[in-house]
């Protein structure tokens, strides 16, 4: 874009746009005049992690102005270890967060009101990352072998009761991958959308198994709010819904267009990485219910099926909770 160069201003001029201002000023004062802009509402968003593709779609509203369309003057705040989203929101510190759906199923048992209400991922990319040269055709394989994995995941412990995984050598994942990459019977846990990208430019040849198809199925980076800010402001959290669904479809095909302004914020992944983990993830947002229900759309029976998954493995006590833990009401439909 070319700079603009300031003009030469005659007197005349100045007089002339001092005349109109005046003029406006008069009209506005009558109750002619345009009414002021609207303020802008000021929200925060805390996501999971640090920016990613995986987040794409909140960063396409925000460049694309779609929040600000929809009245929000909206600050994406990234996640990362140390970050607890539900209890950013929760104090009262941000109104929006990100969270998978056991994570609120579970805070619900604790007595905290969130409510999802925008699933961005209908499937779930965490994935059990192995060896090509061992392979594993099912997760009934994993016994006997080591596998990181990070402690407390909620859908580890599915897999070890669904799948008897009784002689199965834990270590705590902590993001470094060496003992993995030097150990060809380990496994680790993965993410589809970015780790066959990385793993290939490491020359480590990798399969996945994903937890999807395993039977566990959370909704994952489900935005969410509280039962508070649903009641007391519905037309923010339509406004932020409804603008984030337009950054996922403009981020669909828009990608390489936003994936420079993630960069800018997260310089450690590389654009032809984020390029990469943009074109795996569309299946597992814009696929499943989203076909028909339209992208963060969920369903009453996935929830449900993910409740009893815990209430099996002893996270949870009861289903209670379900008809409580996501609302729908707020989704745009499918043109």
């Amino acid at each position: 874009m070319k700079r603009r160069h300031p003009a030469t201003t005659s007197v005349s001029r100045i007089t002339a746009a001092l005349a109109v201002v005046l003029l406006t000023t008069i009209l506005n004062g009558c109750g002619n005049g345009a009414p002021p802009p609207k303020a802008l509402t000021k929200e925060v968003v805390v996501t999971n992690w640090f920016a990613e593709p995986e987040h794409g779609g909140l960063y396409a509203a925000l460049e694309k102005g779609f929040y600000k369309d929809n009245g929000l003057d909206m600050t994406i705040e990234p996640g990362g270890p140390q970050v607890s989203s539900i209890l950013q929101v929760t104090s009262g510190k941000a109104n929006f967060g990100m969270a998978q759906g056991d994570e609120l199923l579970v805070a619900r048992k604790e007595g905290i009101p969130v409510v999802g209400i925008f699933a961005d991922f209908q499937k779930d990319p965490q994935a059990i990352m192995y060896h090509s040269g061992k392979p594993l055709q099912s997760f009934n394989d994993l016994s006997g072998r080591t596998v990181y994995v990070a402690q407390g995941a909620m859908y580890w412990e599915y897999l070890k009761k669904a799948y008897k995984l009784n002689n199965v050598k834990e270590m705590a994942f902590t993001g470094n991958y060496t003992g993995f990459i030097n150990d060809s019977n380990a496994a680790i846990q993965s993410y589809t959308t970015s780790d066959p990208y990385i793993f290939k430019t490491k020359n480590v040849d990798v399969q996945f198994l994903p937890v999807y198809d395993s039977g566990y199925r959370p909704y994952a980076n489900v935005l969410f709010t509280t039962e508070k800010i649903i009641k007391e402001k519905p037309e923010v959290v339509k406004a932020f819904v409804e603008a984030t669904a337009k950054g996922w479809t403009y981020y669909k095909t828009g990608y390489e267009e936003i994936n420079p302004v993630i960069h800018k914020i997260n310089p450690e992944i590389s654009l032809d990485s984020m390029k990469a983990t943009a074109e795996s993830e569309m299946d597992l947002i814009f696929s499943g219910d989203a076909v028909k229900g339209g992208v963060g759309t969920m369903t009453e029976e996935r929830w449900m099926d993910l409740a009893k998954q815990l209430v099996a493995i002893g996270i949870i006590p009861n289903t209670d909770e379900v008809k409580h833990v996501f609302t729908t009401k707020f989704i745009p439909k499918p043109e």
